[in-house]
């Protein structure tokens, strides 16, 4: 049985059946989340995606940083702060791509036509749906906040951390409230990653960890490859018929 086909009546149309799912799907609370976080959920079950990130720029900056020139860096905000949340919502999703992207009303410019603030939100075929915001002209923040259907997650400082030496996020599981609906039950978790080098070195040593994994893999490959032609060579040598790669492939099944 489909999953929730029993809330579908008699007289129900397609699109009324599901838009009350996605109702229900909205309504409960979220599963518990690691990375990717969707990977991890149910197929068919809905999932929202939250994030912000803003900072208070000065005076200085608004007039003369490089973020607010349209000859410099046209996108303002958006490609200065809004790609961070962009990539988180990705994360989030396993870099699925959305369906569709709206740009939320009213963004404010600058007198040059520069963005200083603005959103947007995406929407997925399976009834995913994230929302971002970046600007220019509120206090510091840095929030991303993940729902499934037993779980959310939540992190204060998903750009640059409150502290360099480690960072934190809270997860509620399969939460509901307490009786008399004084409180929750259960109580969210925070769960602290600690390190011992910040986060930029951390990607240097990333980097070169893949960089050097690549080059292993490539003189693997070469390898492969001068074992191939050696075998396709000596197999030419034993056949007065031209080989074509037809002729190799069931040779290629060896290696």
């Amino acid at each position: 049985m489909e999953p929730f086909s029993h809330m579908k009546g008699p007289q129900d149309n397609e699109n009324g059946y599901q838009a009350r799912k996605l109702h229900y799907y909205r309504m409960i609370a979220l599963s518990p989340l690691d990375i990717p976080p969707y990977n991890l959920l149910p197929v068919d079950v809905m999932l929202e995606i939250n994030s912000l990130f803003s900072f208070r720029a000065n005076e200085e900056f608004l007039q003369n940083d490089i973020r607010v020139k349209p000859d410099l860096d046209a996108l303002g905000t958006l490609g200065d702060a809004g790609w961070y949340s962009i990539r988180a919502i990705l994360w989030a999703v396993d870099y699925e791509l959305p369906k569709t992207v709206i740009a939320l009303r009213n963004p404010v410019r600058n007198q040059a036509g520069v963005l200083l603030a603005c959103g947007a939100t995406l929407y997925w075929a399976d009834g995913k749906i994230a929302t971002f915001n970046c600007s220019f002209l509120t206090n510091l923040t840095m929030d991303m906040t993940i729902v499934g259907t037993n779980g959310t997650l939540h992190v204060t400082d998903f750009v640059i951390p409150y502290e360099e030496k480690y960072a934190a996020f809270n997860m509620a599981s399969k939460s509901k409230f307490a009786e008399l609906h004084i409180g929750w039950d259960p109580l969210p978790s925070k769960h602290v990653v600690s390190t011992d080098l910040p986060q930029e070195a951390l990607m240097v040593q990333e980097f070169s960890r893949a960089i050097t994994l690549q080059i292993s893999i490539l003189k693997a490959q070469e390898a492969h490859l001068a074992k191939l032609e050696k075998t396709f060579s000596r197999l030419q040598q034993s056949t007065s018929q031209p080989l074509s790669l037809l002729t190799f492939l069931p040779v290629l099944k060896n290696f």
